[in-house]
């Protein structure tokens, strides 16, 4: 396993190598360019058997969030989704970008997060759920404009999301 610092992103590979689906790991350390435009880089390339390919960018979040009651966080930033966009066209048609929401789930005693959907990994539960990313761009809203991020009604990501194991 690949030495990664953000433990999302590592709770979600010790998920993949666990349940023996094949992955590559990208190295996000630098940007990719592509036609003159920067590319932010995706997180893994994942082989499916349930659906195409995926092109997965991790978005690490707590659940419950604080201060948010039991909201599902489920922002992106605009850079995130024009890329994952632009990484789907590039790739084509046997490739599809997916947004998979890693929920560090702070409260082991949590019911709204099922046993089934859980994964331990380090001392902490998580639970992975995936949006296609070109669904979540045409339901997507702004969140804030300073800081260039979107996101999806709670009952838009309702439901849009699944548990991950249904996209591999």
């Amino acid at each position: 396993m690949a030495l990664r610092h953000n433990h999302y992103e590592a709770a979600f590979e010790s998920y993949l190598r666990s349940h023996r689906v094949p992955h590559v790991v990208v190295d996000e350390a630098r940007r990719a360019l592509f036609q003159s435009v920067s590319l932010k880089s995706l997180d893994f390339i994942v082989y499916s058997e349930q659906t195409p390919n995926l092109l997965v960018d991790i978005k690490g979040r707590r659940f419950p969030s604080s201060g948010n009651g039991r909201r599902w966080e489920n922002w992106a930033t605009l850079d995130d989704m024009q890329s994952m966009l632009a990484w789907q066209d590039l790739f084509g048609e046997e490739f599809r970008s997916l947004l998979v929401f890693a929920y560090d789930v702070a409260n082991e005693n949590e019911s709204a997060i099922s046993d089934s959907t859980r994964f331990h990994f380090r001392d902490r539960d998580y639970a992975f759920f995936g949006v296609w990313a070109d669904e979540y761009h045409m339901e997507m809203t702004t969140r804030s404009t300073s800081w260039q991020t979107v996101n999806l009604s709670s009952r838009e990501y309702r439901r849009l999301r699944a548990p991950l194991e249904l996209y591999l």
